[in-house]
């Protein structure tokens, strides 16, 4: 018979059921057997489960053969098919990942429907894995009969066609990456080649030698990035990052985030000048923090793109803490490369009156400073100070802008000569704006001249500053009141001005309210120190109190000792930390003399003739917290004392005086302030702005100066017919940087601050001179050089000015690009081990010890040392270790071997005894040489006289034990090969660290749909059939992102990766599985678990039904989301109840 000469022709057996030969519309299965060459038939009969099978209900025909998944078995099965009207097939052989798509192809060879196939993995679940054959035949049984139950429910289901698309995206911009571009750029398609750092050439770039042959690293390299740069096919965009991948094979929609170089592309030429004139140093991310570099960088010389980027961190703490937004890092970094007259014009782009805030500002950027944490603040406004000095000194009065002509149909009227309105005034006349300020008093300044001090803050120095705005173009008209007492708003608005700005500060004392106030001797701070900044004589007696904690309080009370007073004493209701002064101003106050008395508050003034005699006090207790945040004084009942005294200053507030507008139109706020939008500083009168103290009350000189700039801004809006609120008036698009993260990155030594001289106390007290000097330009320069450049650039934009290109953008934001793509492959490459938990090898502890990659820079021509290998001292090596498997081959870090760290020890070994002539030991495990010319390569190293020492590094230390260890790094190791314990002097230590996942590895994977393994690195397909494919159809992996490999492997794979995407391409079309996930919208109620929990991202939700939809082109029929959904709304085609319930009654029934 014809069945009977197959058989025999194939050496495999046959049994089949005629009963169902006839009953075509029953369920008709076909059921073959493999025996995988011996992988199953050693363990199971494969002739009894052939038996058994054919007794199993609708089983026609059951075979078995040795390779069913050759040309003969599979044509056995298609013969099957249409000699016995077979409409279901079940294969027991290997897995199903394996083989499923070659038997699901026979059976559509042959007619049948490829789903109405079922797969038994009797090979990897069976005899793989089970010793007793008789077991082992049992559970094959089992599994064949449940795929036959199973296999009976199956519907048959269609594959969807789709169109492919022919561009490709690359994710990775080394060697894979590269060589993947070239490979399918060269055939004609389009590339997108994604790079997150600033360059491609990955981990290679910084090599200098590649083993085994020594070729130059650069010099095989470099042609290929020029290649990658040049070819009009492949879109190269480094400094970018894949955000999101959407979509299913052939039609990938992808988002990809370009970070802002802050450098054009399209402009810069790469020639460098921008580096000269660069004031930051922070450490080469490139170098390993070897060497330092500028903010604005090109990794290495021979770098694709060669554009150049500015590192932005984010902004400095110091700026962020500054109300008028002071670039406080940039003017410091300035002064530090000595570009002084730079310093002072970005100081005056913010805000006027330097020298003044260099001597009166609270100095919110130096409670803030980095620096603050490790030694002491920058003295950031003692360099302000030194800045402006030297200025006003050596440039002139001057603004350092080029004025514009005059908008004469634009004029602006500024109410107040403070800093707020002058503020305002300077920066509107900077544009083109004519701008006129009316000040009451007969002199400007407002609080700068008349409530602060002259010994700190000398008049003299307030008209200098008040004459370089003058320049700008600003009118001052004093002695001239705005409100009930002189001109009104109306006038203004009739004598042509467009705008109104009103600062009129707040300078009306606040009064406690309790009985001998009116008495003589009682004086109010603000009213006190104005007289006695404008020249009055004023006596206050011997004894003079002072009531408050405030500068205001301070100052009073320092300026009653200039004036004689012989007691001066402050009496504060709370405690000495509550007080609101700041604390140096406090701690020079009591170095003059001044008495503090906390806890202390008055109740009366007791006078006698009317005039003040002594001050009744009670003493306090400190309650529950206000609404201030201080905690609340409370009287102590009983507990009344009195002072003597002549005099009493009360410091214990100030207020505006908004009774002077009166009927101007304006709202004003109950606490006497003019409300204003807190955005555009606009009053409730179109064309009046107000800004500083009279807004917010009483504040600093640089908040008002901050407002009076600010409502420069919307003044601006409105007179140019802008709508104020179309854009915020800072985009602050950088996150403030964290401190502690600085100090993780930056390298630096402890210091103190060079603080500003003073002059000394007891000749001081006489007078109103300066208590605080200006440091000298030395002193300057060095306390500059202690910032420690948190944010990376200093936005000081000296490159903009070196930059004949135009090429500078320091206002570039990141971009979203959407492309779409038929694949994508992933290059991601790996990351090096970091050691620095393993504090057995000391390194990080000790300066000599240094990794693999660190060491190669050592090593290459553009490293911080030019190629040669020196020690930090600049001595030359004489001994040098190299210990294998740091991170590797260890179950405390990477049990895996790293492939690549052996060899490149090795060529360490040659190059350190080429170059320096050292004496070489290399610790190791074991030797793995592996790759062509490797094993050569070792044996050569073994000629040259390298000592190879097999056993594990017990410790690097420096702890000497005899005299030839002094002043050495000991490797103490043990060499079973010799079987001892050995102690190994040496100069210079080098980990071969291994090789793990890249950073940012997971976040890929999950984007794209690829698994990833227990160590990071992502899962092919399958090992051997398809070692570049990964679960996601139309996603391939290329690389060390797969596990580690050298570069000749890398290439490979990336060739092989290339070829699998063009294949895909050339096709045009692809088939999509049909085994997806369903859900039921009239069940679902819309939670989304189903959605977080799908590796694939196939699923999304619709807002307006309410319900999760199945992408089927992305979904892989995995079932998670069918696990997952809480309402049983997913069903899975191909595995619904009744096909799982019946497979499971075969293996347990």
């Amino acid at each position: 018979m014809k069945e009977k000469a197959k058989e025999k022709e194939k050496n495999g057996s046959i049994l089949y059921n005629s009963s169902f030969i006839l009953k075509s519309r029953e369920p008709r299965v076909g059921v073959y057997i493999c025996h995988c060459g011996i992988n199953i038939s050693y363990k199971v009969n494969i002739q009894e489960v052939v038996d058994f099978a054919s007794t199993l209900e609708h089983v026609v025909v059951a075979r078995d053969y040795k390779f069913m998944c050759s040309n003969i078995g599979q044509d056995l099965i298609i013969d099957d098919i249409k000699e016995y009207n077979l409409n279901r097939v079940v294969v027991a052989s290997c897995s199903p990942r394996m083989h499923e798509k070659t038997f699901r192809n026979a059976c559509k060879k042959a007619g049948l429907n490829p789903y109405l196939f079922q797969m038994a993995s009797i090979r990897e679940l069976v005899s793989w894995v089970t010793e007793d054959e008789g077991e082992a035949t049992q559970k094959a049984k089992d599994f064949v009969k449940a795929a036959v139950l199973r296999v009976v429910h199956h519907e048959p289901l269609e594959p969807r066609i789709v169109d492919i698309h022919p561009d490709v995206l690359i994710v990775g911009g080394g060697i894979a990456g590269m060589q993947a571009a070239l490979e399918i750029a060269d055939a004609g398609r389009t590339v997108y080649l994604v790079e997150r750092e600033p360059t491609i050439g990955g981990h290679m770039a910084k090599f200098d030698k590649t083993f085994p042959t020594l070729d130059c690293s650069a010099c095989i390299l470099t042609p290929k990035m020029v290649s990658v740069g040049q070819h009009e096919k492949i879109k190269l965009l480094t400094y970018s990052e894949v955000e999101e991948v959407s979509g299913y094979i052939g039609n990938f929609d992808v988002k990809i985030r370009r970070k802002p170089r802050y450098v054009l592309e399209d402009k810069c030429t790469g020639c460098g000048e921008c580096v000269k004139g660069c004031p930051v140093l922070v450490p080469n991310d490139f170098e390993y923090g070897m060497m330092d570099r500028t903010a604005i960088y090109r990794s290495f010389p021979q770098a694709v793109p060669n554009v150049f980027v500015i590192d932005k961190e984010g902004f400095s703490p110091c700026r962020n803490a500054c109300p008028a937004g002071l670039n406080a890092h940039g003017y410091v970094k300035l002064i530090s490369a000595g570009k002084y007259e730079e310093a002072f014009k970005l100081i005056t782009e913010r805000v006027i009156f330097p020298a003044s805030l260099g001597r009166a500002c609270p100095a919110f950027c130096e409670a803030e400073c980095t620096r603050s944490l490790v030694g002491g603040p920058v003295q950031i406004r003692a360099l302000k100070r030194f800045v402006a000095d030297w200025y006003y000194d050596n440039v002139g009065l001057e603004p350092p802008v080029e004025l514009p002509e005059k908008k004469e149909d634009k004029r602006v009227a500024v109410v107040g000569s403070g800093p707020a309105g002058l503020a305002c005034a300077y920066y509107l006349a900077i544009q083109g704006y004519p701008v006129t300020v009316y000040e009451a008093l007969e002199k400007p300044g407002g609080m700068l001249r008349y409530a602060i001090p002259e010994y700190r803050l000398p008049n003299d120095l307030v008209d200098k500053e008040i004459e370089f705005i003058k320049k700008a173009g600003v009118e001052i008209v004093c002695n001239t009141p705005v409100g009930k007492d002189g001109k009104r708003v109306d006038d203004l608005f009739k004598e042509g001005y467009k705008a109104v700005f009103l600062g009129i500060g707040a300078h009306k004392d606040r009064t406690m309210g309790i009985p001998g106030e009116d008495l003589k001797g009682v004086h109010h701070s603000i009213t006190f120190l104005r007289r006695v900044n404008s020249g009055e004589k004023v006596s206050l007696g011997d004894r003079v109190i002072v009531v408050g904690g405030g500068n205001s309080a301070i100052d009073a009370a320092r300026v009653a000792l200039r004036l004689g007073a012989k007691d001066v004493t402050i009496v504060y209701r709370r405690s000495r930390v509550e007080m609101p002064a700041f604390p140096e101003e406090i701690e020079a106050a009591e170095a003059e003399g001044v008495k503090i008395r906390i806890l202390t508050n008055p109740v009366a003034f007791h006078g006698q003739d009317g005039r003040l005699k002594e001050v009744e006090c009670v003493r306090m207790e400190l309650g529950e917290p206000d609404e201030s945040g201080r905690r609340r004084p409370i009287p102590v009942e009983g507990s009344n004392f009195k002072i003597p005294a002549d005099a009493v200053i009360l410091a214990v507030g100030q207020y505006p005086d908004s009774e002077v507008l009166a009927d101007e139109g304006l709202e004003i706020n109950r606490d006497g302030t003019i409300w204003v939008d807190p955005e555009t500083l606009a009053t409730s009168r179109e064309g009046v702005f107000a800004g500083g103290d009279a807004t917010k009350g009483p504040s600093t000189i640089v908040e008002a100066i901050g407002l009076g700039r600010q409502a420069s801004e919307y003044i601006r809006r409105f007179l140019e017919g802008e709508d104020l609120k179309a854009r915020p008036y800072e985009e602050h698009w950088l996150e403030t940087v964290d401190r502690e993260e600085v100090l993780k990155k930056r390298r630096y030594t402890v210091t103190q601050p060079h603080e500003p001289p003073h002059r000394p106390v007891d000749e001081r007290v006489k007078d109103f001179g300066e208590v605080e000097l200006t440091m000298d330009e030395e002193a300057a320069v060095e306390e500059g050089k202690r910032c420690l450049d948190c944010a990376g650039c200093c936005e000081c934009r000296q490159c903009e000015l070196l930059c004949e290109a135009n090429a500078i953008n320091h206002h570039m934001k990141e971009e979203i690009l959407e492309v779409k793509v038929g694949s994508v492959i992933v290059a991601t490459g790996f990351k090096t081990f970091d050691p620095s938990p393993l504090v057995q090898y000391g390194y990080r502890r000790y300066p000599e010890v240094y990794t693999s990659v660190e060491f190669e820079r050592i090593n290459n021509a553009a490293g911080p040392t030019e190629g040669q290998i020196r020690m930090k001292d600049g001595r030359v090596p004489e001994r040098v270790a190299i210990i294998h498997c740091v991170g590797s081959r260890d179950e405390n870090t990477n049990r895996y071997c790293s492939r690549v760290c052996c060899m490149y020890s090795m060529k360490f070994a040659h190059l350190i005894r080429e170059k320096a002539g050292a004496e070489v030991f290399e610790f190791y495990i074991d030797i793995r040489s592996p790759g062509k010319m490797y094993e050569e390569f070792y044996n050569r190293l073994q000629e040259e006289g390298t000592h190879f020492i097999r056993g594990k590094v017990a410790e690097v230390t420096d702890v000497a034990q005899s005299p030839e260890e002094e002043g050495k790094l000991i490797v103490v190791a043990e060499d079973t090969l010799a079987g001892k314990v050995r102690r190994v002097p040496v100069d210079m230590v080098i980990l071969s660290v291994g090789l793990q996942a890249a950073d940012g590895a997971d976040k890929i994977a999950h984007m794209v749909g690829i698994s990833q393994d227990q160590d990071g690195w992502f899962i092919e397909l399958h090992p051997k059939l398809a070692p570049v494919s990964t679960a996601s159809d139309g996603v391939f992996i290329a690389g060390c992102c797969q596990g580690p490999k050298d570069i000749p492997d890398t290439v490979s794979q990336a060739s092989g990766a290339a070829a699998e995407a063009l294949s895909l391409i050339m096709r045009g079309k692809v088939e999509v599985e049909a085994a997806t996930s369903y859900i039921n919208p009239e069940v679902c109620v819309g939670c989304q678990q189903c959605k977080k929990i799908c590796m694939y991202s196939a699923i999304d939700y619709d807002p307006a039904r309410g319900v999760c939809v199945v992408n089927e082109a992305v979904c892989k029929g995995c079932g998670l989301c069918a696990a997952t959904c809480p309402n049983k709304a997913v069903t899975v085609k191909h595995f619904n109840n009744q096909e799982i319930f019946s497979e499971l009654e075969g293996v347990l029934l």
